[in-house]
């Protein structure tokens, strides 16, 4: 109910005192209106503009030779590793089929297990900058960046290097490398 206007020489009445339970259902309840976070409305967070050199490194860093350098270097690291650690519990490292009783020395067993990190680290040098580079242009091409480069990048790579066997080995890889791809690309998004 309103109250009463009050004559002119009178005081204002005070309002009527606020219930908590309105309160509580304007804040809580069905009314409350949802407020959309926007960080600019609040003056956002401070960024200095950044620098000439600032995005002369940032568009070097997205280029496609430096990723495919990058990618390059890292299958030769972990290729390596990868080769050392199969040579390491390899039983038939440093073993001579001539003489099957004769112990090799750490010698020669450190020398095959250093030819065989250079191996495996060069083959995955080689498919970690096919990979870096089909994914690249791929994406250049398509102009987006989800799930589909990767694995059309994983079929052209796993395609090109199978076919060197024959079709049939091409149709694998093509499909095993892109099943491969589209595994990791969904559990590392």
């Amino acid at each position: 109910a309103a109250s009463p206007p009050s004559a002119p020489g009178e005081p204002a009445p005070p309002p009527p005192p606020l219930q908590y339970s309105l309160l509580l259902q304007h804040l809580v309840g069905d009314k409350r209106q949802p407020r959309v976070w926007d960080p600019a409305a609040l003056g956002g967070i401070p960024c200095p503009p950044k620098s000439e050199e600032q995005k002369m490194v940032e568009r070097v860093m997205e280029s496609c030779p430096f990723k495919a350098a990058l990618a390059c270097v890292g299958g030769f690291v972990l290729g390596g590793a990868f080769g050392i650690f199969t040579a390491g519990i390899d039983t038939n490292v440093g073993f001579d089929p001539k003489d099957p009783y004769r112990t090799p020395t750490a010698k020669e067993v450190l020398k095959d297990m250093g030819q065989r990190g250079i191996s495996y680290a060069k083959n995955f040098a080689i498919v970690g900058a096919m990979f870096s580079c089909t994914e690249c242009v791929v994406e250049s091409y398509r102009g987006k960046s989800d799930w589909k480069n990767s694995v059309i990048s994983g079929c052209i790579t796993g395609g090109a290097i199978g076919f060197r066997a024959g079709l049939k080995a091409g149709v694998i890889g093509c499909g095993g490398f892109a099943a491969f791809s589209a595994a990791v690309d969904y559990y590392l998004r």
